[in-house]
């Protein structure tokens, strides 16, 4: 416990809940990214099939729900900590802000983080009981499709989403450029090398996942 709520710990605690976040994230995104997949000779739709795949195995899905869970909380835990911290040992802010700097990189991954949060509890509503998709089907796991392309109909919708997406980008981004910088990575070759990952990840999951309500509200899902 004493370790835990030391800053190091502190440290680890969120590099190890962003490691499962960003695994989770790039598996959903995957699993989603099956919505451009042309039906099955059979007329079995590929990312209806996946959720049937997911629904049918039960325990797997609630210890994934329940780790997720349970990152989430640890991860929001220890940046909260962090921050707080921070503050009182820095008080005065500096003027600069550059991009990966660390005033900058706080102020938007506290801003971002909120969006997500705010974004995560409506993300449930609308595809777990259909909050504004008159369409939803919540009898059959297996209607994924149906229930995607029936909620980004809204344009409303599709926005927030985008821009839900991008605030991950960036959270991302900041977020595995501080995991390089918890795992000591300090020499100029591999900081290149680490910015240039994060900005990787942070550019194909932002693109991914905001090509799904693109695609839908321009018609190329149906």
């Amino acid at each position: 416990m004493k370790l835990l709520n030391s800053t190091i710990g502190l440290k680890a605690l969120m590099a190890a809940t962003g490691i499962i976040l960003i695994g989770f994230v790039l598996i959903h995104m995957l699993g989603n990214l099956q919505i451009f997949l042309p039906d099955a000779a059979d007329g079995a739709i590929p990312i209806d099939e996946y959720g049937k795949l997911l629904k049918s195995n039960a325990g797997v899905l609630w210890g994934a729900r329940l780790t997720l869970l349970a990152s989430i909380g640890a991860h929001i835990y220890s940046a909260v900590a962090l921050t707080q911290r921070s503050r009182a040992a820095r008080p005065q802010n500096y003027e600069a802000r550059k991009w990966m700097g660390s005033t900058y990189a706080v102020r938007t991954m506290r801003w971002g983080g909120v969006i997500l949060i705010l974004f995560v509890a409506y993300h449930l509503l609308h595809f777990t009981v259909g909050l504004e998709n008159a369409a939803f089907s919540a009898h059959e796991y297996g209607k994924i499709k149906g229930n995607v392309v029936s909620g980004f109909q809204k344009p409303v919708i599709s926005i927030f989403y985008i821009v839900a997406q991008c605030a991950l980008g960036l959270h991302l981004t900041h977020g595995v450029w501080s995991l390089f910088r918890t795992l000591g990575v300090s020499s100029q070759a591999w900081s290149d090398r680490a910015k240039k990952l994060a900005i990787l990840i942070g550019v194909v999951i932002t693109v991914g996942n905001i090509s799904i309500p693109i695609s839908i509200l321009l018609g190329l899902v149906k």
